[in-house]
């Protein structure tokens, strides 16, 4: 059992037309000039970007536009945001949308006071010492980034695109507003992918080598069923409110590190996938199923109780009488099942449409472990020539 130190500062405003709060919670925590960050025209075409704005003028809020983001958010349209709040004098963020207009935010946040080049803090070469609070209406769960210190951007302005990470308590949201109405709309394939990602946030923090922190281990357990359960339910029946609840504080839940107080986490599939979704461009919680078969295969024997428990409590498989590698084989193969059931990939050909080539392999392991020189994972440690072999595994 590992020492932990666990923090979750942001305010959770959830339920039924808990977005008319948001000028409300701007101005608690601070807003006066508000930067409302958004993606594409889904928020506008809702209704929800025109409540959101006549609330903050009613409350006297000061506010500009900044839209655009897309999946796998892209670094030049966060130069634009900072630019654009060092112009304005920005001091709050508010984003409206899922994961990629968090991290965005994010990003920005760290930039709009940080003196050098923002990509400098992604390739951790540096570290900011202020950053814009923000706050954020979730439209879209999946990523968890309402409550995580993470953020994710991928560098558009290099050739082959790079897609990195940046972690600082400064990036937990001040509140996050979360109502599972908003999510009603959202297509099958991005529900899919959304519960894929928080799947696979709970599982890098589950498959670890830590084993006797029984009460996170039941959390993850619970999280990990009620997301297969209600991903039927919602799939069937989009309006579902109550499934939709469960899956969006499943979400939150999943990557708030909740599921991990006490054990070491793992991240190489993340990792691993961060190389796919950045080279051909691909929805990530998509890129997570295509690649996580294949690294559980791969690293299963450094705790492979561990994969055989996954396959009872979690995949529900009566395991009486397997070995544990026969255990954890048939819990592999049920969460791929489980994958393709919601339209998931479970391989790199399905993913990108065609057979991915050793040399692009090759690219993405040197560029996952920034040229051999550092490496991947918790559970194995990862090296350039093993992720070339989970990759070759996952073709």
């Amino acid at each position: 059992m590992q020492n932990f130190n666990y923090y979750a500062p942001t305010q959770v405003v959830f339920g039924r037309d808990t977005e008319n709060q948001v000028a409300e919670l701007v101005a608690k925590y601070g807003g006066k000039k508000v930067l409302v960050h958004y993606g594409g025209q889904s928020a506008i075409k809702s209704g929800l970007m025109a409540k959101v704005e006549k609330q903050l003028t009613d409350a006297g809020i000061e506010y500009i536009m900044l839209g655009g983001v897309v999946p796998n958010p892209r670094l030049s349209l966060v130069r634009k945001g900072i630019e654009l709040c060092k112009k304005e004098g920005v001091d709050f963020i508010l984003a409206v949308g899922g994961g990629s207009v968090i991290d965005s935010s994010k990003a920005i946040s760290s930039g709009r006071f940080y003196d050098g080049d923002v990509w400098t803090l992604y390739e951790h070469k540096d570290h900011a010492t202020k950053y814009l609070p923000i706050g954020c209406i979730l439209t879209i769960p999946a990523a968890g980034s309402e409550m995580s210190d993470g953020s994710v951007i991928t560098n558009d302005e290099v050739d082959g695109w790079l897609k990195k990470d940046y972690c600082t308590n400064d990036f937990r949201c001040k509140f996050a507003i979360m109502n599972p109405e908003l999510t009603f709309t959202l297509p099958a394939w991005q529900t899919a992918c959304g519960i894929t990602d928080m799947m696979m946030h709970t599982f890098e923090r589950y498959f670890s080598k830590d084993d006797d922190m029984e009460i996170t281990n039941a959390i993850a357990e619970g999280l990990l069923r009620t997301c297969m359960t209600e991903a039927h339910k919602v799939l069937k029946n989009p309006t579902d409110y109550v499934s939709r609840a469960n899956i969006m504080w499943a979400g939150s839940l999943a990557h708030n590190d909740l599921t991990g107080c006490g054990t070491t986490g793992d991240w190489a599939t993340h990792g691993i996938e961060h190389e796919l979704s950045g080279k051909f461009d691909v929805s990530h919680g998509a890129g997570l199923a295509a690649m996580w078969g294949s690294w559980a295969r791969y690293t299963r024997n450094e705790n492979i109780s561990r994969f055989a428990r996954f396959a009872h409590n979690v995949m529900g498989i009566d395991t009486t009488g397997m070995t544990d590698l026969e255990a954890s084989e048939a819990g592999i193969k049920a969460m791929e099942a489980f994958f393709e059931s919601i339209g998931m990939p479970t391989n790199i050909h399905t993913l990108i449409g065609r057979e991915v080539t050793d040399e692009e392999i090759e690219d993405m392991a040197d560029k996952c472990t920034n040229g051999d020189t550092t490496t991947a994972g918790g559970l194995k440690i990862l090296k350039k020539a093993d992720i070339i072999k989970i990759y070759q595994m996952a073709k």
